[in-house]
């Protein structure tokens, strides 16, 4: 029996259980990320470094997530998936346990940049271990359960480990990874069964298309800049041009969040049944939301609708992305998983520097102007492949239909 069908033929309890513990680590890694947003200004003082030194633990993890994606997943490309995550959970155990014990600035940086190795190569494995565990069929459905688990980081995660800190101190919900890792660690070394890679139901893509590999990837980087040049500036926007004090915009990334938590869930249910057509809506309601809050973001009810549209989308973008990958990887879907997530990590920290420099040239309005600019293109990369692909296939079907209807 090969690994494949090893797997699909396991209790289904038993491969519940594994992905139940592949959306615990995908819920703490993405916690583990974004942790320090909320805990910048206590690192800061207990450490005696800048809020700006603190915020590079962020934009340091996304550069490195970004470069070591791909390399990583290539190096790996031959072990079987259980090493590979046990060995990334124990990494993530024992680095959040060095940062809740760093007294030093250089020690926690280390730490983070430990975690973010180990989620570098995390989402490029998981995904094709997780969807292997069920028939093809839903697939779509195990992603939109994987994202979800990702975006409760957001809705759940961070809030939670801000309120944590601010009460115990911040060493406390910087440990807290530690031990859902830990959980999750033993559930996979337990239960994932030790097959090659390559004989997994889902090392490679359905219909392996290398066009449309290089479509999604160059829309996916395009939309995660475009949201990111906006989004990092959210609390500025909604204040200086919104209007809106400070407790209400905290009041307000809590909804974004949770419109991000509905999203993910939508698409998630129809994602099998509409692939493309759910990747393409999700960019072009990013793309409205963002424009929607640069031309109307002046009036506060406006302002929120775009901001639920914007929050709605984000998270399906990435995730209907995921999905397309399984599907067209020219080669191993974990290399293209990776390319992927280093392509849409390095999206956000371009997105971050170029809205910064549009602060500095204009103001904030120009922030969501340029990111919704570029999520147009996004848009537009989607449907330029789409016409070049449909449009000889269709009319080839035409000639090939008139001649049929000519011959008899």
């Amino acid at each position: 029996m090969d690994g494949a069908a090893e797997q699909v033929r396991r209790p289904r309890w038993h491969r519940s259980a594994v992905l139940a513990a592949l959306m615990l680590a995908a819920f703490t890694f993405n916690t583990a990320e974004n942790l320090p947003i909320g805990l910048l200004e206590l690192i800061a003082e207990s450490l005696r470094v800048s809020v700006p030194a603190v915020g590079l633990l962020v934009t340091g993890y996304g550069v490195t997530v970004a470069v070591a994606s791909v390399p990583l997943a290539h190096v790996m490309r031959g072990v079987a998936r259980r090493h590979v995550l046990t060995a990334l959970l124990a990494a993530l155990v024992v680095s959040s346990v060095v940062a809740a014990l760093a007294t030093s600035y250089g020690l926690l940086l280390a730490a983070r940049l430990l975690t973010a190795l180990a989620q570098a190569l995390f989402w490029a494995v998981m995904g094709p271990v997780a969807v292997g565990l069920f028939a093809p069929e839903v697939r779509g459905r195990v992603i939109g359960a994987l994202s979800v688990a990702g975006s409760l980081a957001l809705v759940l995660g961070v809030p939670a480990g801000t309120w944590l800190g601010r009460r115990e101190g911040w060493p406390v919900p910087i440990a807290v990874p530690a031990a859902l890792g830990f959980v999750s660690l033993v559930t996979i070394a337990s239960l994932l069964p030790t097959s090659r890679p390559d004989e997994e139901q889902a090392a490679y893509g359905t219909r392996p298309d290398a066009r449309r590999f290089r479509t999604v990837l160059a829309a996916g980087t395009l939309a995660a800049t475009g949201a990111f040049a906006g989004f990092t500036y959210i609390v500025k926007f909604l204040g200086d041009v919104s209007g809106f004090s400070p407790s209400a915009v905290g009041v307000l990334l809590v909804v974004f969040g949770v419109a991000c938590l509905a999203g993910v869930t939508v698409t998630g249910a129809v994602l099998d049944r509409f692939p493309q057509a759910a990747l393409s809506t999700a960019v072009a309601t990013q793309a409205v939301g963002m424009l929607g809050l640069y031309a109307a973001g002046t009036h506060p009810v406006a302002a929120v609708v775009f901001l639920v549209l914007m929050g709605g989308a984000l998270g399906p973008v990435f995730m209907t992305a995921q999905n397309a990958m399984l599907q067209c990887a020219p080669g191993r879907t974990d290399i293209a998983l990776a390319a992927n997530s280093g392509s849409y990590n390095a999206g956000i920290a371009a997105g971050a520097a170029l809205g910064g420099l549009v602060l500095r040239l204009a103001d904030v309005r120009g922030t969501f102007l340029t990111g919704g600019l570029l999520t147009v293109g996004a848009c537009a990369v989607l449907l330029g492949a789409r016409v070049l692909r449909c449009g000889p296939t269709s009319a080839g079907r035409r000639r090939v239909g008139e001649e049929g209807r000519a011959g008899g």
